[in-house]
């Protein structure tokens, strides 16, 4: 499988807390051209990633960098632009001064063109010269989106973009969002825990519980799980016969391949593919892709909690 050019790399990331573990080797790779969601409960570590991702915050080790330089140089930091669940908008100032105010902190001066333009990507042009005080959640939250793209980031970081909007808010960020990868070439890693909207936006995902990635890759891909009958896994690596003794054991699995990196397996009745799926994660194994019936997003997440808890 082609991999494209890597914009956002994590590897073995660590940072604690006091007794609170954080993050615990966290490892994922964000390609050029990805809307990549980046799911988990609340407190699944989440946020502590984006801070350090932002160079808010240093990781105790591993490594981080954006479009392949280190997060703490000044000219990465100006690659990225970031829209967080606090808006950052002056309620005092209108849209054109609230983006001006932030284009200086950037060491740009967008043009009156430039402004017009931003804008009316996200759909305020005639809401221009409005103070920010009198905007609804939903022209906040486009407003904050402008904001991060002030200065023409390569890498957008936005975290729950769709908190507290209602469904015709959604549907228009939602588009705004596709444009910029589609039409923009923007790259954007996108953090929530809204599984349908994840579902709805990302090519690729990572999901992270209790500070530990749980499973990433290919969202379609992933969602080849379903119900029972056969079922193909790709893995990125053969499967060793103990892991698939185990998997026969536990869920009454038939399987075929051992010793190369595609498993045929016939699942009982009450054995999804996402069982399976989080099962291999849980055990170190990299999986590439999956063919079977379609589930959802959130039976996948239900799965792999479940066997976290097992």
């Amino acid at each position: 499988m082609e991999r494209r050019e890597a914009v956002i790399e994590l590897e073995g990331v660590k940072k604690r807390f006091g007794a609170l573990q954080a993050l615990d080797g966290v490892t994922f790779t964000v390609e050029r051209g990805d809307i990549f969601g980046y799911l988990g409960a609340n407190g699944a570590g989440k946020t502590t990633t984006i801070r350090i991702l932002l160079d808010l915050l240093r990781a105790d080790s591993g490594r981080v960098s954006v479009v392949g330089d280190p997060t703490d140089q000044v000219e990465t930091r100006r690659r990225i632009g970031f829209m967080l669940d606090a808006d950052g908008l002056y309620d005092q100032l209108t849209a054109v001064e609230n983006l001006r105010f932030y284009g200086k902190l950037y060491g740009c001066s967008p043009s009156a063109e430039e402004l017009a333009a931003l804008l009316e990507s996200v759909r305020l042009s005639d809401r221009a010269k409005d103070r920010a005080g009198t905007y609804s959640k939903g022209m906040r939250r486009r407003l904050a989106l402008a904001r991060a793209l002030v200065h023409d980031p390569e890498v957008l970081i936005l975290d729950e973009p769709m908190s507290g909007i209602d469904p015709t808010g959604q549907i228009e960020i939602r588009a705004i969002i596709q444009n910029l990868v589609h039409e923009r070439g923007k790259t954007i890693l996108l953090s929530s825990h809204d599984l349908d909207e994840i579902e709805r936006l990302c090519n690729r995902i990572a999901l992270i519980d209790q500070g530990e990635i749980r499973v990433t890759g290919d969202l379609k891909k992933l969602l080849g799980a379903g119900g029972e009958g056969r079922v193909t896994i790709a893995t990125s690596a053969p499967v060793v016969p103990a892991i698939l003794a185990e998997i026969r054991d536990r869920f009454g699995v038939e399987t075929g391949g051992a010793g190369s990196t595609t498993l045929d397996l016939r699942l009982p009745a009450g054995v999804r593919n996402a069982d399976i799926v989080s099962f291999l994660s849980a055990h170190g194994v990299g999986v590439e892709g999956v063919a079977a019936k379609h589930t959802s997003l959130e039976e996948l997440y239900a799965a792999i909690l479940k066997e976290r808890e097992a």
